[in-house]
C-alpha cells in the first residue's frame, strides 16, 4: 500500500514538473507601444516569444496608422526598428497600413525572428525604406522589454 502510494505521488510530482516546464518554455511577453504625439490614434502592441533554438519571434501590430504621406513633413515609409544590446539598432522592415473590406480600422503588422535578445521595438517614418540609421521621426515606441 505504500508504495502505491508513493508510486502515485512520484508520478503526480513528475508529471507537474513536465507541466511546469513546457509552460514557462515558450512564454510570450506582450508589450504595448507608448502613445504617439505624431499619430496621435495610433496604438499596438509587441510580442516577443523565445522558440526551443534560442530566437526570438516578434510580433508587431498596429492599428489606426494614417498614411505616412500625411504627416507634416511627408514621408515615403514607416520603418520598424529592433534595438539589442548585442547587436544595435536594426531596421526588421517596412510596415503598410491598410484597412479590410468589412472595417474601415487602419491594420498593419509584421512578424520577423531575432537571434538576440529584443530590448525594445520603434517605429519611424522614413523617406527611405531601406535606411539602416533611424530618422529623428519616431511614431511608436516600447519602454525597455527588461
Amino acid at each position: 500500500m505504500k508504495t502505491l502510494l508513493y508510486t502515485k505521488a512520484k508520478f503526480s510530482l513528475v508529471s507537474l514538473t513536465i507541466i511546469f516546464c513546457l509552460a514557462s518554455c515558450g512564454t510570450t511577453k506582450q508589450v504595448p507601444f507608448n502613445a504617439s504625439t505624431v499619430v496621435p490614434g495610433a496604438e499596438g502592441t509587441v510580442k516577443v516569444k523565445k522558440d526551443k533554438n534560442n530566437n526570438y519571434l516578434i510580433n508587431v501590430y498596429i492599428e489606426h496608422l494614417a498614411d505616412s504621406k500625411k504627416l507634416t513633413p511627408a514621408k515615403n515609409a514607416y520603418v520598424v526598428w529592433l534595438e539589442t544590446k548585442e547587436n544595435g539598432t536594426k531596421n526588421i522592415g517596412q510596415i503598410h497600413s491598410s484597412s479590410s473590406m468589412f472595417s474601415k480600422t487602419k491594420k498593419a503588422s509584421i512578424e520577423t525572428v531575432s537571434t538576440f535578445k529584443p530590448v525594445r521595438v520603434y517605429i519611424s517614418a522614413e523617406d527611405n525604406a531601406g535606411t539602416e540609421t533611424p530618422g529623428t521621426m519616431v511614431i511608436l515606441t516600447t519602454n525597455s522589454f527588461d
